[in-house]
């Protein structure tokens, strides 16, 4: 069985809500947060799988089209390999917030899709996430849990941004 990080994408990879941009709904729109491409790039070479896994209702409320969250996925996934990380595979929830499906976080269905799909173990692994929402389908699946923020609210561990969490992750494994 592989370990594997799980990652959400706004607020904790890209910026959102942010003076540049507030939701992204185009590729143009995209900005990578400090510290995510380096942090990425740390967490590949130490031998995880990364997954991002991330609720995208602006798909099912009609504020994106899902060819070009495609699009958006396909210039952050180019972008991580030029920087040296490589996300395995990307999962995402598009139905409308409050619709009650069992991939939308917190519920942890987009994390245990992953875990079988490619053989995680989940007790290696870890969900960073920004909200509660993401700390929460990560505890559900039984992964540690790291927020991005500053407050730690229900998380196993707080980090400034994705590298910080990925020097954190390091020095677990050290152990």
């Amino acid at each position: 069985m592989t370990k594997a990080v799980f990652i959400d994408r706004d607020g904790v990879i890209n910026e959102v809500m942010s003076s540049r941009v507030k939701h992204v709904n185009h590729p143009s729109n995209f900005y990578f947060l400090k510290g995510a491409l380096e942090g990425l790039r740390e967490l590949t070479e130490m031998g995880f799988h990364l997954f991002v896994v991330t609720n995208q209702g602006g798909v099912g409320l009609g504020f994106l089209q899902e060819k070009t969250l495609k699009k958006i996925h396909d210039k952050m996934v180019l972008e991580v390999e030029n920087a040296g990380g490589v996300i395995k595979d990307i999962a995402y929830c598009c139905h409308k917030p409050n619709e009650g499906c069992s991939c939308r976080k917190p519920s942890p269905g987009m994390i245990l899709d992953l875990a079988d799909r490619y053989d995680i173990d989940l007790t290696k692994s870890y969900m960073i996430g920004d909200r509660e929402t993401d700390i929460e389908a990560g505890r559900k699946a039984g992964v540690t849990t790291i927020k991005i923020g500053r407050e730690i609210g229900k998380a196993d561990f707080l980090a400034i941004h994705l590298l910080e969490a990925a020097d954190h992750i390091r020095s677990r494994e050290k152990k």
